[in-house]
């Protein structure tokens, strides 16, 4: 369905989740982390449903019990058999959906321009980019100079929830592997590869000899069990303590990690895990200073105040050198990296910013060599140079719901959700991938990205003989097109009356608003969305934050609706679902909270 309102003038939509500005992930999603408590119980002097909501009584919002949930996504976690993974997958992400918490939009790929005759850097399909090995014309770089993303909100890569933070936590530390220009994992810190026991429950790593903290001081296995530990204990705060989950606890509680010397780490699963080497190199898992860490004032309190100004100690490829908070970051070349001798790179010179038109600007002016947004109305003409790329990324653009919000008070759980699918059947998906976000992007009719493994050699998002999606033909829980009949259906059965020409009548108005964050690819989006649901009478306000402010208040639910985005850490669909855990910190839609 075409619009045939106002021309909108658009931008490259990017990834939140980890997903700076405009290019990231939910950190936590958001900001700062909330681990929450498990999932709510009714309301007092509601009733139960048989599907396990509750009925609000006017006035009252009422709660999903999201802990059949929970247990699933703790089923997909030890279940050894791949295709009963598989289905227990499925089943978690139809009962995503049938919460209408969520509205996919379309599924992401990478937007980049660089400068002629810049090679050797690269970027992986989970959006962490490496520079320290890029090289132009073919020779060594005394300074790199790019944009990635605007002020980040952590820089300690157990407590960074970004994309650009992920960037910046892969560039400046390293785990025990790491992706290579392939897409292939390599040892990084890791001797080769693992012992596996027969039951592929526990897993013995041999660390490479010599290894140093930034500093100049030993690095060594303990280093990651203690790091490891800090990440899992709740008191850290860390929005992706849920990937410690299927580790075996010992008697105190924390996990099964231990170091029998200093060059070998061992650790226990509760289960196999399909993909835990790809977490080997995810930053949750890459080692901080104890020391350091420690001796930062009221560490307890923020415990990532150590990593919150330039000069702390890493052990990746470049310390940071100079930090001029919303201006700029300077990355100087570590010695002491374990691979330093092949880093081409001397410096990297961050450009701090999410205005794509002043990005641009000094992409186009020489001051940057490197961004990853552009204004979206320059996406025609910049098409045409050789300079602007599109690569391939595993993960998904959406619309997300707070399902706490007030505007579903007085609605029980099953007319709240009626409400939220009535919307996602508004929505002109097209026009925004052909208008707005103009690189080809897949129109989204799920949430699990097409082309994720299924764990079994295939694609998860497929109809076969075992799983056929509610909408077949679409391959998803929505058409690929616009059907207002449907919507206004599902309006009036969740209580709201219509007139003639199917318009919200005043008895029963719908008035919401949606957060966003600057970057015209973002608010033009929102514009988008707004004129789609005007076009039955709903009223969106649109809210524009800066960065920080947004991630924050989305993640702590402040909003009715906001735009999100989840790029995947590793290539598995639970990463897809587990984020909506009650106890996930990356849990927008609040969800069991």
């Amino acid at each position: 369905m075409k619009k045939r309102l106002m021309a909108l003038t658009l931008v490259t939509a990017m990834v939140i989740s980890a997903c700076g500005g405009g290019t990231s992930k939910p950190e936590g999603s958001s900001a700062d982390n909330s681990q929450g408590a498990s999932s709510e119980t009714s309301s007092e002097g509601a009733e139960t449903t048989a599907g396990g909501e509750t009925a609000a009584n006017s006035g009252e919002v009422a709660k999903l019990d999201w802990s059949k949930y929970d247990e699933l996504i703790k089923k997909i976690y030890t279940e050894t058999d791949a295709k009963k993974r598989e289905a227990y997958m499925h089943e978690a992400e139809d009962m995503l959906m049938n919460t209408g918490a969520v509205l996919p939009l379309y599924y992401y790929n990478d937007l980049y321009m660089e400068k002629a005759g810049i090679e050797g850097n690269y970027a992986n399909v989970f959006g962490t980019k490496y520079f320290m090995y890029t090289k132009k014309d073919g020779k060594n770089i005394d300074v790199f100079k790019l944009n990635i993303g605007s002020e980040p909100a952590k820089l300690d890569p157990q407590l960074n929830t970004t994309s650009d933070g992920g960037v910046l936590a892969t560039n400046t530390f390293v785990g025990l592997y790491v992706y290579d220009k392939d897409g292939k994992l390599i040892p990084a810190l890791a001797e080769g590869e693992p012992t596996v026991s027969d039951d592929k429950k526990e897993y013995t790593i041999k660390l490479k000899p010599d290894l140093k903290w930034s500093d100049g001081s030993t690095l060594n296995a303990n280093d990651f069990v203690y790091s490891w530990k800090r990440a899992a204990d709740p008191k850290t705060a860390s929005d992706y303590s849920y990937l410690f989950d299927n580790f075996e606890k010992t008697d105190d509680g924390s996990i099964n990690v231990s170091a029998p010397d200093d060059n070998t780490l061992t650790f226990k699963l509760t289960a196999p895990v399909p993909y835990i080497m790809d977490l080997m190199a995810f930053p949750t898992f890459m080692p901080v200073p104890q020391k350091a860490v420690e001796a930062a004032p009221n560490h307890d309190a923020n415990p990532g105040a150590w990593a919150a100004e330039a000069g702390f100690v890493s052990n990746g490829a470049y310390t940071l050198k100079e930090w001029k908070h919303d201006e700029s970051m300077v990355y100087v070349k570590n010695p002491n990296f374990y691979d330093a001798d092949n880093v081409t790179v001397n410096e990297l010179n961050f450009m701090l910013s999410a205005d794509d038109t002043a990005i641009l600007a000094a992409y186009q002016s020489g001051d940057v060599e490197f961004i990853d947004t552009v204004p979206i109305g320059e996406i025609p003409n910049l098409k045409k140079s050789s300079e602007f790329k599109v690569s391939p990324m595993l993960g998904t653009y959406f619309v997300c719901f707070n399902v706490n919000s007030d505007t579903f008070k007085g609605k029980t759980a099953e007319q709240a959700s009626d409400m939220r699918k009535a919307l996602a059947y508004l929505v002109d998906r097209e026009y925004i991938i052909e208008s707005v976000a103009q690189t080809d992007q897949e129109l989204a009719t799920s949430f699990v990205p097409s082309h994720m493994s299924d764990g079994q050699g295939g694609e998860f998002k497929a109809n076969d003989a075992d799983y056929t999606y509610p909408d077949k033909d679409a391959v998803g829980y929505y058409p690929k097109e616009v059907d207002i009949d449907k919507a206004v259906e599902l309006l009036k059965k969740a209580g709201f009356e219509f007139d003639a020409d199917n318009k919200l009548s005043p008895n029963t108005p719908i008035n919401i608003k949606y957060l966003t964050n600057k970057g015209t690819g973002h608010e033009n989006i929102a514009q988008a969305l707004q004129q789609d649901f005007a076009a039955i009478g709903i009223n969106m306000e649109i809210a524009v934050e800066d960065w920080q402010t947004f991630t924050n208040d989305r993640k702590v639910g402040n909003f009715d609706v906001a735009r999100h985005g989840w790029v995947a850490d590793y290539n598995d669909p639970v990463n897809m679902l587990e984020i909506f855990l009650s106890t996930s910190g990356n849990n927008a839609a609040q969800l069991g909270k």
